[in-house]
């Protein structure tokens, strides 16, 4: 009778661990902690792409997140996409972002993200784009970022199922989750 329960509690188990879905990578560097790492396929010729990820700061002082690297583009930026009365504009933060000690920032569509300039080849869905991000004080930090469908809006098992973006449901402007 206990091997039978043993057997069913196993299996029970192994279940649950299929079931769970699987999340994207987490970096640590000093205090920070980055986490859910993913861009949008381009299609081919495109020459901008998008980079989207999520930064805690665990320490006690701010960090400045001011840009990156990747090979597969010219530079990769930190910008910022607002609407202003109906508008939609996109610039680059040329002093970057800061992330306050025990806050979390999310770069995502519609808000604060990477931009990768000057593709030289498309960024194509299941691959991998590996990326290096400086920090003002946690310096270079080497990331893969999960490159999803055009449409995507979200890292693959997040709370977003992959498909078209809609612009209505734009999230929050300041790029900051308390």
């Amino acid at each position: 009778m206990r091997q039978i329960i043993r057997t069913l509690l196993g299996v029970g188990f192994m279940a649950l661990l299929i079931a769970t879905p699987v999340r994207g990578e987490e970096i640590r560097a000093g205090d920070l902690v980055i986490t859910q790492a993913w861009s949008r396929a381009t299609p081919g010729g495109a020459k901008v792409g998008g980079g989207y990820l999520t930064i805690e700061n665990r320490g006690s002082v701010p960090d400045r997140l001011i840009g990156g690297s990747a090979d597969v583009a010219a530079k990769v930026q930190v910008h910022e996409m607002t609407m202003n009365n109906g508008v939609m504009t996109m610039r680059p933060l040329e002093a970057g972002v800061v992330i306050e000690p025990g806050k979390t920032i999310k770069l995502a569509p519609g808000g604060y993200h990477l931009m990768l300039l000057d593709l030289k080849s498309p960024l194509k869905q299941g691959e991998k784009l590996a990326i290096t991000l400086e920090f003002e004080k946690a310096g270079k930090i080497s990331v893969v970022l999960d490159i999803q469908g055009i449409g995507a809006t979200g890292p693959a098992g997040s709370d977003h199922s992959p498909g078209q973006m809609d612009m209505k449901k734009m999230p929050d402007q300041s790029g900051m989750k308390m």
